[in-house]
């Protein structure tokens, strides 16, 4: 069953830096595409970044520069450091595997870890 467990996230002020973790099992981790994605209340779940398993990394334009994504595959564990971090980043934060369809991005697993809360506020 795949399993995913994200950790790291907590309150910090703007500007700031976080790293998260994502424990993945389950799942052959080192051929997976790997996403972290961010939902607020109201909102769909956005990608934010995304890792192909070679280590292509890719980021949506609100985080560019400010983020940035990365993978152990001998620990089956994914990672996004955020830096420079605004109020509007606060989400709750997921990782899953994605894959690609007609140009766009889809999660690939049905089973979402419980998130990890980053709230961003002075």
């Amino acid at each position: 069953q795949v399993q995913f467990v994200e950790s790291g996230g907590e309150l910090v002020q703007p500007g700031g830096s976080l790293r998260l973790s994502c424990a993945a099992s389950g799942v052959i981790f080192n051929i997976e595409a790997m996403g972290w994605y961010r939902q607020t209340p109201g909102n769909q779940r956005e990608l934010v970044a995304r890792i192909t398993s070679s280590g292509s990394a890719m980021y949506a334009d609100s985080v560019k520069g400010r983020f940035t994504i990365s993978r152990d595959n001998a620990k089956n564990t994914l990672y996004l450091q955020m830096n420079s971090l605004k109020p509007e980043d606060t989400a709750v934060y997921y990782c899953n595997a994605y894959r690609t369809y007609s140009g766009r991005y889809y999660p690939k697993y049905d089973k979402w870890g419980q998130g990890t809360q980053v709230t961003v506020s002075s």
